[in-house]
């Protein structure tokens, strides 16, 4: 079999910092896979949440194409009109005032506790430079964001970790007690997807904006796995009613190429001068055509409804599965808690089964393509039914 040379092959030459799933994926069409041995899979992962518009998007792929045969890199001394054009379309759908480009979410997140932090040494010292996070939260794994991320088995094994970081708990009260004078920002995600598939409630995080306008501290969202259309509305900060001062975003920005953004509003617009922050490959021309191409699609009228639509009927559905205790979560962002075999043990027997699911601690989680279509929901449900009776 294929597959077992290729596994074979990442076993000798890869670091072993995943548990992998038993399946070699070489090519796809929207939400369905097929691997090295030509099984087919219904994809409920969208490779984490990155193939927003899923495998190979005709008009995707043609715009990548066509940048990759004009120009494939510039670095950020020079202009670049994918660029440029990216960054308009971005800050006007979002409702920001400029971006900085990075590769990943853990850039952004990076990028953003340079801002909050530039801005308040600016304005009332060094000392001024604590970072409020969220338990359960997850931020990214480079040591600041490490740091960040409110799940202490993440940070065992690397300390000592950055100062600097203060983690409450997801209540108000817990956040008021972490707050000090040395706070210059507070970090929180919509929804946090690493921790398990929780929303906030709208009242809290309003109850954060009130909060960081009486102190002058910097409220970021953190966007990385809920953005880019993936709760139903651009960013699911939105359904909130709350304009955070920072706004992080990557994975399904790229439509599957790598990209971090970091969205400042009028507030920090120009907090970061020359040679305060820098990149070599953000800002990438190839990326930003992709990009460019699932910006588009997203303000298609009607496309964030029919995201909307198929979460709902998505939820619908597997709270009428047997073996399932809840369900939770915003548009294509859903978490299911089984009853009896483990998340781990569902998501194992679903890829043998041909689905494509992925976990988030106890729960099973689902970041399907948002140009899923009904069909590809019904057939993965389908395999889902059938795994968990």
């Amino acid at each position: 079999m294929e597959f077992e040379k290729i596994k074979a092959q990442a076993d000798q030459y890869m670091m072993h910092t995943y548990h992998r799933f038993s399946a070699a994926l070489v090519k796809g069409k929207n939400a369905t896979a097929w691997d090295a041995d030509g099984k087919k899979y219904i994809d409920f992962t969208a490779g984490i949440g990155v193939n927003s518009l899923g495998y190979a998007d005709p008009k995707w792929v043609a715009a990548v194409s066509k940048q990759a045969g004009e120009i494939q890199h510039t670095c950020n001394l020079f202009y670049n009109p994918q660029v440029t054009s990216l960054a308009e379309n971005l800050c006007k759908t979002a409702g920001f005032s400029k971006v900085f480009f990075g590769n990943s979410g853990a850039e952004a997140n990076e990028c953003a506790v340079k801002v909050a932090r530039k801005y308040s040494s600016d304005r009332y010292g060094f000392d001024r430079c604590e970072v409020i996070t969220l338990q359960n939260s997850f931020h990214g794994r480079t040591l600041a964001t490490l740091a960040a991320t409110g799940q202490e088995h993440f940070h065992e094994l690397f300390k000592p970790l950055p100062a600097g970081f203060i983690t409450a708990e997801p209540n108000i009260q817990s956040v008021m007690e972490k707050l000090s004078d040395k706070t210059c920002a507070i970090f929180y995600e919509p929804i946090q997807g690493e921790g398990g598939v929780l929303p906030l409630t709208a009242e809290f995080v309003k109850t954060l904006r009130k909060l960081c306008d009486e102190k002058d501290v910097i409220l970021v969202a953190d966007e990385v796995q809920t953005g880019v259309g993936r709760s139903g509305t651009f960013y699911a900060t939105e359904q909130f009613g709350v304009k955070p001062d920072v706004l992080t975003s990557a994975k399904g920005l790229g439509g599957g190429l790598p990209i971090g953004a970091c969205l400042v509003g009028e507030k920090c617009a120009e907090v970061l001068g020359i040679g305060d922050h820098g990149t070599t490959f953000g800002g990438n021309p190839v990326v930003c055509a992709g990009a460019n191409v699932v910006l588009e699609r997203l303000n298609t009228p009607g496309f964030l409804q029919e995201v909307s639509e198929k979460g709902a009927f998505l939820q619908k559905s597997l709270s009428k599965m047997e073996n399932i205790e809840n369900v939770r979560g915003m548009g294509l962002m859903v978490g299911a808690k089984p009853i009896g075999k483990t998340a781990a043990q569902i998501a194992d027997q679903c890829v043998e089964n041909g689905l494509l699911v992925l976990t988030a601690k106890d729960v099973l989680r689902f970041l399907p393509p948002l140009t899923i279509t009904i069909e590809e929901l019904k057939a993965g449900l389908s395999i889902l039914e059938k795994v968990l009776a």
